[in-house]
């Protein structure tokens, strides 16, 4: 159980009052979230303000000290992956600790694999020895992490989305496999920064899309230095709305699903 949240935008954004400043930010939700549950073991937040990522992580909670309120400041980007952790598997550690990321690209995980250990068996053998050796903690998202890239590495003309979606799948057969009542968790976020996939199942998951500059009714101001020849657009994903505004939309569970190129979700069954 963790709680995410992601943003992508045509211009570049800033995320602080989603991250810190709103009614159910992130960092509130990282001492309750909407069931009640803490999560205090762990945060990150990645960005690309040089169109590589820049990565933040900790393993204190995000309500703890200033480090996550400084972060969350400085952040000004078209896309950005932020989460905190409730650890289910593996211990409190930076290796640990999402996003987690490979060259341009950034993962985050919220749920479970339920007996991963067996599901991880299964799932090394189709993880290309290049991602195998660059596990480094011992989560079950990471493992997915490096299990999906895989198989785009192998098979990148099926395109990212599908790969995604029979990649999640595959991992939702393995589990059935060894026990067909267990509850598997796999709200994900994978993007390069100029992509962003990911997937509801069995967790909360809700969105935002913004079709033109605002100003924002926590800190007065616009989070956006706006090109005026350029029609602004954004999508924020997060598993509990962090804004107190109607538009938030739940997206649909047991679903997988792209940003398209004017900032809308298209969704697949998974």
């Amino acid at each position: 159980m963790c709680r995410l949240y992601a943003m992508h935008a045509n211009e570049p954004t800033r995320v602080e009052c989603g991250l810190v400043k709103a009614q159910n930010a992130l960092m509130i939700q990282s001492k309750g979230d909407m069931m009640g549950y803490a999560h205090g073991h762990g945060w990150g937040v990645a960005d690309y303000p040089d169109g590589v990522p820049m990565i933040e992580k900790q393993t204190w909670a995000a309500f703890h000290g200033e480090h996550f309120t400084r972060k969350a400041a400085r952040i000004y980007a078209r896309t950005v992956v932020a989460h905190v952790r409730r650890a289910t598997v593996g211990g409190t550690s930076i290796e640990n600790t999402h996003p987690f990321h490979h060259g341009r690209w950034i993962f985050a995980h919220n749920g479970t694999i339920p007996n991963f250990d067996e599901v991880r068996v299964r799932m090394l053998d189709h993880i290309d020895p290049l991602h195998r050796v660059e596990i480094l903690g011992t989560t079950d998202s990471e493992h997915i992490f490096r299990y999906l890239m895989s198989l785009f590495l192998h098979h990148p003309e099926r395109g990212l989305l599908e790969v995604v979606q029979q990649g999640l799948r595959q991992v939702l057969a393995w589990s059935a496999e060894i026990d067909p009542e267990a509850r598997v968790g796999l709200n994900i976020i994978l993007t390069d920064g100029l992509h962003l996939i990911g997937s509801r199942y069995n967790r909360s998951l809700f969105s935002l899309r913004r079709d033109h500059v605002f100003i924002c009714g926590i800190c007065g101001k616009s989070h956006v230095h706006h090109a005026l020849r350029t029609p602004y657009r954004s999508l924020e994903v997060a598993s509990e709305p962090v804004t107190s505004e109607d538009d938030w939309i739940e997206v649909p569970d047991k679903t997988v699903f792209c940003v398209t190129d004017d900032y809308r979700l298209e969704q697949h069954p998974l």
